[in-house]
């Protein structure tokens, strides 16, 4: 919540006050997205980058078009895991294309856009090079490795063990081996061990071992190693008790890695990708309050908003216990007089809640509740057509 004013009663967002949004929008629920607030994150992450590596937005987080557009300009590249993504991003430069599921068509679209593939199977090989062949261009391509080592305390974990992401390292030697093919370009190695890990010591471990491993496997690539994408993972503190990633161990690898890479790996461009990080933070959630009511003792605030939208609020999005996110009455941030209360959506499902319990502001109809945190991961997350109640607005601001 430090991220926005909260100096007024009103919560400012974009420099307007929230009930002033709220009207320019035309409707609740909606979610706004604070550009300078992304502007100012984007800026912080170079201040830690070593000269020279570059950083992409990772689309999955928010591909919102406005929000992308305004991204373009702000980074190195983009990360698409679609072919919806990658319409998106096509004239934003430097591309990369990762899933385990890409179809046949998404492989045949990424090669005749000449974006390079993050190869996730035997297979998808096999497709692209026959894409290739009948495109007459070739498949620029990066194996995605399944490590084996796992990222400590990622919130979800997309490396090490048995997983539908990559390649199992240890079968990647016999992969590039067999990639003197016609028709494939090979490029370097995408490594993605986990997301939203808020230890800088664990991020930094992992800059390292991946590393040692990219350059264990180097040895049998066809062709020189041009491009290393790193990963992201960083993440950013959601709910009560989690503290801020620290950077300075992260900064340290950075700067450690790509001075061994650039001795051993002299023409490869060493790439991060971030999307939480660089948007999470600078986005919110508001709903209005269409009833109040009390049920033996505990008071409920009903909104026009809930589930639908944001599946990651009402914690159906991947916490096992779920726990709340930031919550405040937006239009009431200096009330004295407060309460124990549960906010809860229009849907006919007990698992309809965005706070539970919290100690919030009295509020009442018309009242506009303000889900914190919710720059990522957010409407297109979240099964708007559920129940089949209207979708909700963004706005960049």
């Amino acid at each position: 919540m430090d991220q926005f004013d909260t100096t007024h009663d009103e919560l400012q967002v974009g420099g307007l006050p929230l009930s002033l949004l709220a009207e320019r929008v035309g409707q609740t629920p909606f979610y706004a997205y604070d550009r300078s607030l992304i502007a100012a994150r984007v800026a912080g992450v170079r201040q830690v980058l070593p000269q020279g590596v570059h950083l992409h937005y990772a689309i999955k987080a928010n591909p919102m078009p406005a929000l992308v557009g305004f991204m373009r300009p702000l980074v190195d590249g983009m990360d698409v895991a679609s072919a919806g993504e990658l319409k998106l991003a096509l004239d934003a430069g430097a591309i990369g294309f990762a899933g385990p599921g890409k179809r046949d068509a998404e492989l045949r679209q990424a090669v005749a856009a000449g974006v390079l593939l993050h190869v996730e199977s035997a297979r998808e090989l096999e497709v692209l090079a026959a894409s290739a062949q009948a495109l007459g261009r070739p498949a620029r391509v990066a194996l995605r490795i399944n490590p084996d080592f796992e990222l400590r305390g990622a919130g979800m974990h997309m490396g090490g063990g048995p997983k539908p992401f990559g390649i199992d390292a240890e079968q990647v030697p016999a992969m590039l081996r067999a990639m003197a093919r016609d028709g494939l370009a090979f490029e370097g190695f995408h490594i993605y061990p986990g997301s939203q890990n808020l230890r800088g010591n664990v991020i930094a471990e992992s800059l390292h071992r991946s590393v040692e491993l990219v350059l264990r496997l180097v040895h049998d690539a066809p062709a020189p190693v041009r491009y290393v994408n790193l990963g992201g993972g960083w993440g950013i503190p959601y709910v009560a008790g989690e503290r801020r990633l620290d950077l300075a161990p992260v900064a340290d690898a950075l700067a450690q890695v790509q001075a061994a890479l650039g001795r051993a790996l002299p023409e490869a461009q060493m790439v991060l990708e971030l999307g939480r990080y660089l948007v999470g933070e600078a986005g919110i959630y508001v709903a209005r309050v269409i009833d109040r009511k009390v049920s033996r003792g505990q008071v409920f605030l009903v909104t026009d908003g809930g589930m639908h939208q944001h599946l990651a609020a009402s914690g159906n999005f991947g916490q096992v216990i779920r726990r709340n996110y930031p919550v405040v009455i937006g239009n009431r941030l200096q009330a004295a007089e407060r309460e124990s209360a549960t906010v809860v959506g229009p849907l006919c499902t007990p698992l309809d809640v965005l706070a539970e319990r919290m100690e919030l502001a009295v509020a009442q109809p018309g009242d506009l509740v303000v889900v914190l945190q919710s720059g990522a991961y957010g409407a297109t997350a979240s099964p708007q057509a559920f129940l089949g109640h209207p979708p909700c607005a963004e706005v960049l601001v």
